[in-house]
């Protein structure tokens, strides 16, 4: 290769960039849901014993919506978003929410690792407890972070719903 080739050949610096999937979606990217884009600017992984589920906080404008992905038998997806409910603990066994009716299904503990706006929970147990109403289509989902009980609402959504568009 003669003086000229080296200094005038064309450098491959191509950056690879990693397909996602909901399981693998980072701080930075951007998900679009119901043809909005969001961009990811949390991320809390739960841990409880072995098993572990993620939610992102996408924010458009001053919109902030929830996307819980975790792979159980099959990949689960929900939007959710939150939601003014008082609740108190010991968790009851049935909500009232806008009229509608959601009966305890899940309560336990987690780990909880934090990124993005999410990293000041980084470390933290939480407590929480999961609702679902009579036809199974609408969930509530009750997190205690120590000093508040935050309330959230959601439903399932399908993967196909969703493109993932990953950051720089």
């Amino acid at each position: 290769m003669g003086i000229f080739s080296k200094l005038f050949q064309k450098k491959e610096n191509k950056e690879v960039v990693k397909e996602r999937d909901p399981l693998s979606i980072e701080v930075g990217d951007i998900v679009v849901y119901d043809l909005v884009d969001y961009e990811v600017v949390g991320k809390i992984t739960y841990r409880q014993d072995a098993y572990e589920w993620i939610s992102y906080q996408l924010l458009e404008g001053r919109n902030t919506i929830w996307l819980s992905a975790e792979m159980d038998d099959e990949l689960e997806l929900g939007i959710y978003k939150n939601i003014p409910l008082s609740v108190q603990k010991p968790y009851p066994q049935q909500l009232e929410y806008e009229g509608r009716a959601y009966y305890l299904d899940e309560q336990g503990q987690a780990r909880v690792v934090g990124e993005g706006r999410s990293r000041n929970v980084n470390g933290r147990m939480i407590s929480y407890a999961e609702y679902y109403d009579e036809a199974e289509e609408s969930f509530i989902s009750i997190e205690d972070w120590g000093s508040e009980l935050e309330a959230s609402i959601g439903s399932e959504i399908e993967e196909y719903e969703i493109k993932i568009i990953a950051g720089s």
